[in-house]
């Protein structure tokens, strides 16, 4: 694929999309094959968009995060199968919600099975997040975001039993800092990011690199227009989010894809083992259906699922297609997304990797969508 195409299919998708901007790469295992950026960063200053821009990337930090866990699977100071209580104390006791009463206040039951470090990586904890599981933000009331409190909140269901989207992750980087006695930033620095040469990522912005940053957007009635809020929390975090905290660029990211294409090592750089992938990359649980994601904010997240016909597994940090997708991504694919619409995937059986960052909500909106749409469709279906 040349360059000339993929950046051809990014102006007119935005030609035809109303989204101010965007960034699009795709890489093998050897190289980067195609980037293209289009559009505008900052709308309301006439701001082009940069190939080397800085996103939020959201969720898109979970799939780092599951990474730098297995690590440490790897060097054994981390169970997948044993209760992580010791770890974390504050999981030691955890109840599932079995309704409300009379005046609305959570009624609870403890848990018959003690969460393990393979229930979070799965999703299958119980954990789901307070804007796609209303029953999750009433028995949690009103919390500071990017709080401890704000991930503290009883399972929607026995540990192992379901697949839900949530806070999951954020409990897997504060294992990371436990037994790795470092931040979760720092032990990402020194283990990933300074390793694979991914010198924009991080969980803030160095003041040299700030006129990069993209601005975050929301959709609203007359258009897109400026909403300043930082996904991990910002200064005013209580923890660095392993479960969206990240800022990164489009080139940055594409390093950490193509590693997982080479199986655990880029340039030299052994990150994890081939086996370690191969866990991570293959379907962790069993019957259930992953991927469907709900949402009861709609202000921040359109419901979404990316393969509604498909019964999607998940791995160990990464959804799982198990068909052909629709624009040709091949079965046996990785992906997923970050809020504020920027979308990855990876395919190992074509040798592709493939991203599009965006940077608005809420989430899942259907322009994005097409965007993401047209970019895989020129990767696959080249005219």
């Amino acid at each position: 694929m040349q360059q000339l195409d993929l950046q051809k299919t990014l102006d007119q998708a935005l030609a035809e999309q109303q989204v101010a901007g965007a960034v699009a790469m795709i890489g093998n295992a050897d190289t980067v094959l195609a980037s293209a950026q289009a559009g505008l960063s900052a709308p309301e200053a006439g701001k082009p968009m940069a190939l080397d821009g800085i996103f939020q990337i959201a969720s898109m930090t979970k799939a780092v995060t599951s990474l730098a866990a297995m690590q440490l699977v790897e060097r054994g100071l981390l169970s997948l199968d044993e209760p992580i209580a010791p770890i974390l104390p504050e999981l030691a006791h955890p109840e599932v919600l079995t309704g409300f009463d009379g005046d609305g206040k959570a009624i609870v039951e403890p848990a018959k099975t003690a969460i393990t470090l393979r229930h979070l990586l799965t999703h299958t904890s119980g954990f789901g997040y307070a804007f796609t599981t209303g029953d999750m933000a009433k028995a949690q009331g009103k919390v500071p975001p990017a709080s401890i409190a704000s991930i503290t909140t009883p399972l929607m269901f026995e540990p192992g039993t379901d697949w839900l989207y949530g806070v999951s992750t954020d409990w897997i980087g504060r294992a990371i800092e436990a037994v790795s006695g470092q931040t979760l930033g720092a032990y990402m620095e020194d283990h990933i990011f300074a390793p694979l040469a991914m010198e924009d990522t991080g969980f803030s912005v160095a003041p040299d690199k700030i006129e990069r940053r993209v601005p975050l957007l929301s959709r609203q009635a007359d258009g897109l227009a400026p909403f300043p809020i930082e996904i991990g929390g910002g200064d005013a975090a209580e923890f660095q989010s392993g479960g969206g905290g990240l800022y990164s660029t489009a080139a940055d990211y594409m390093r950490f894809m193509r590693m997982i294409l080479n199986r655990g090592s880029l340039d030299g750089a052994r990150i994890v083992s081939a086996d370690t992938v191969a866990a991570m990359s293959k379907n962790q649980i069993g019957a259930m259906k992953a991927g469907k994601m709900e949402s009861v904010v709609p202000l921040l997240a359109n419901s979404f699922d990316a393969f509604p016909e498909q019964h999607c597994g998940w791995g160990l940090g990464f959804l799982i297609n198990p068909e052909t997708g629709p624009a040709g991504r091949a079965a046996g694919s990785l992906s997923w997304a970050g809020l504020t619409n920027c979308y990855y995937w990876i395919d190992p059986a074509s040798d592709i990797a493939g991203l599009v960052f965006m940077q608005f909500l809420p989430f899942a909106d259907t322009e994005a969508l097409h965007v993401l749409a047209a970019v895989e469709s020129a990767v696959y279906q080249p005219t």
